[in-house]
């Protein structure tokens, strides 16, 4: 019996697992994994093993010499490429295609009652899809831990932005434009009191050091000062991203 081969939109589906489930966690019993090969017609094994031909195109795990399956499909890398030149895209394309093959509608679509049907409600719609995907794909990438303190509560966990979600459109869902904090030290890196250098080592800005006698700024930030940030499982921060902030947020001064 021959292979079926691949279709476009299981493969774009599966790399949104890729994207969303931490990489300890692709295997034959998670139930993202179930749900999705029974909607497509495929077995558990055959849907983890493709997201694991995708985990030998990330740099991240290769580094790590994690290289995955090994020969995987040219279409895998074809996906991989789309994603990384069209994040906002694809990002919504996958969460659409989700709900489409599992008849699973995401939560952050049902939450949207407000709103009548037209252009509004639309890019309403893809705005809270599109930043559904990047949290999750953050959380899963720090395997749901603040990269600074290590708090694994997820309630009080951020998907913050490198580059503000304002400044730049192409990445705003890209999760290499990402860093897993908490909430206090999310504040910080998104107002420039706090930043990560590219060689993923917290700074903090001079204006929290005139705080050193505070005890709460001791214990809650001027402790993690130098201190190396927890590395991704996946999808590490992008170098350049982390040269802009540290150039046009943090507040060196």
């Amino acid at each position: 019996m021959s292979r079926r081969g691949w279709t476009r939109e299981e493969l774009i589906v599966a790399f949104n697992l890729y994207c969303t489930i931490p990489f300890g966690r692709i295997h034959i019993r998670n139930s993202q994994i179930i749900e999705l090969a029974k909607a497509i017609g495929r077995t558990p094994s055959a849907v983890s093993w493709k997201l694991a031909n995708f985990a030998r195109l990330d740099p991240v795990l290769q580094r790590r010499n994690i290289s995955g399956a090994k020969h995987g499909a040219r279409a895998d890398l074809e996906i991989w490429d789309e994603f990384s030149n069209d994040w906002e895209g694809l990002a919504f394309e996958s969460e659409r295609l989700l709900t489409k093959i599992t008849g699973r509608v995401s939560q952050s679509v049902g939450e949207i009652r407000e709103f009548p049907e037209g252009r509004t409600r639309e890019a309403v719609i893809r705005t809270r899809v599109n930043q559904s995907f990047f949290r999750a794909a953050i959380l899963a990438a720090y395997n749901a831990r603040c990269c600074v303190t290590g708090l694994s509560i997820p309630e009080l966990l951020t998907a913050s932005h490198i580059v503000p979600w304002s400044v730049d459109v192409k990445n705003r869902t890209n999760p290499r434009n990402g860093l897993c904090l908490n909430a206090l030290h999310d504040r910080a890196f998104d107002c420039g009191l706090l930043t990560v250098t590219p060689e993923l080592k917290v700074r903090l800005s001079p204006r929290i050091e005139k705080k050193r006698s505070d005890e709460f700024s001791q214990m809650f930030l001027l402790r993690y000062e130098n201190v190396s940030i927890s590395a991704p499982r996946h999808f590490a921060p992008d170098i350049d991203f982390l040269r802009y902030h540290n150039e046009k947020v943090f507040l060196a001064s």
